[in-house]
């Protein structure tokens, strides 16, 4: 007699997106997720305005999740949610909603770290059962908005934060970088494209000294301020001039201080399989640079796909899933933390 399957329903609502997925036996079946745009005439996330939107969304991207997925709600074994960390305001939602979901069907609710979540996204498998995940244990470098880290992965739920950044994020000095061009929020994506046509080498910024597997951007963020202030006062026109070129330089600066990391991570810890993970997995920059590397070091590398790169709920759902089958289940009582280590 075949066993009942175990269908996991994923909720993410820690910043700006509100995400739902449902994942059968390690199988992604529908991740939907319902961006929110009022941020960007602000210049980045206003969080009071990103619960709001989270309340409005969290019913019709729930709905629609069952919808694609193909099941009724008396199907699910579980829900998982995004406990931490995050934006508090943004997390209460999808937390209370999760809570009060399992309630009225009577299932488990199991808490989801978002960074691990973030990792183990490379073990969704798709709906024809494809996937290529990781061999334990291996590196991840997992970098967003507000984190970067060098993971140990031992198994699915044993982790060993090896690295960590001592003041702000790899993402947030994309954001803030983008911002100082006048690019428009989210920044990031933009200094990724213009990157393509522009010369890595053509200027230099100062490099923070970070002893250990640490990192730091802040020193980065405030030698790219003072090269900008500079250059303008020099030529107004300077930042339209040479946009391609300045985001080369910034880019390819952030990718050396992560990929000198990661490689001394690898050397000490002998570990050759190499994961990135986390928003900006999602930078063609990163992304080529470690494919060279897996050339050069001997690596095997695990790149993710886009979609599961930015937040969703499908990392949460898959985490979920490994969760149930060690039957790491929450109480009714839980809450949400905005800071939570991994």
């Amino acid at each position: 007699m075949k066993s009942k399957p175990i269908i996991i329903l994923g909720i993410e609502s820690s910043c700006d997106d509100t995400s739902a997925a449902i994942i059968e036996d390690g199988k992604i079946l529908s991740n939907i997720i319902g961006s929110q745009k009022i941020h960007q005439q602000y210049g980045g996330v206003v969080p009071e305005l990103a619960s709001r939107a989270h309340q409005q969304n969290i019913v019709p991207v729930v709905h629609e999740a069952i919808k694609e997925a193909g099941i009724n709600k008396n199907q699910i074994s579980a829900v998982a949610f995004t406990v931490g960390p995050g934006l508090l305001g943004s997390l209460l939602v999808g937390v209370s909603f999760a809570k009060s979901f399992a309630l009225a069907l009577n299932i488990p609710i199991i808490d989801v770290n978002h960074m691990q979540g973030h990792i183990l996204a490379h073990f969704i498998k798709e709906k024809d059962g494809s996937g290529k995940p990781p061999n334990f244990p291996f590196l991840c470098l997992t970098v967003s908005g507000g984190h970067t880290q060098i993971v140990r992965v031992i198994d699915y739920l044993n982790f060993e934060l090896i690295g960590e950044t001592i003041d702000d994020a790899a993402g947030e000095a994309f954001d803030k970088s983008a911002k100082l061009l006048g690019l428009p929020y989210p920044g990031g994506p933009l200094i990724d494209k213009y990157a393509k046509d522009g010369n890595p080498d053509a200027f230099t910024f100062g490099i923070p000294k970070v002893d250990g597997l640490n990192f730091s951007f802040s020193g980065l963020k405030t030698s790219i301020l003072y090269f900008i202030k500079k250059k303008t006062k020099e030529n107004p026109q300077f930042i339209e001039q040479n946009l391609a070129d300045i985001c080369a330089s910034i880019q390819h600066s952030i990718i050396n201080i992560l990929m000198k990391k990661i490689e001394k991570a690898a050397k000490e810890t002998q570990i050759n399989d190499i994961a990135i993970a986390g928003g900006v997995s999602a930078n063609s920059g990163l992304r080529m640079r470690l494919s060279k590397m897996e050339q050069s070091h001997q690596w095997k590398t695990y790149i993710p796909p886009f979609s599961y790169c930015t937040d969703n709920a499908a990392m949460i759902a898959i985490t979920g899933y490994y969760k149930y089958l060690n039957k790491k289940f929450c109480s009714q009582e839980i809450t949400a933390k905005a800071r939570l280590i991994i």
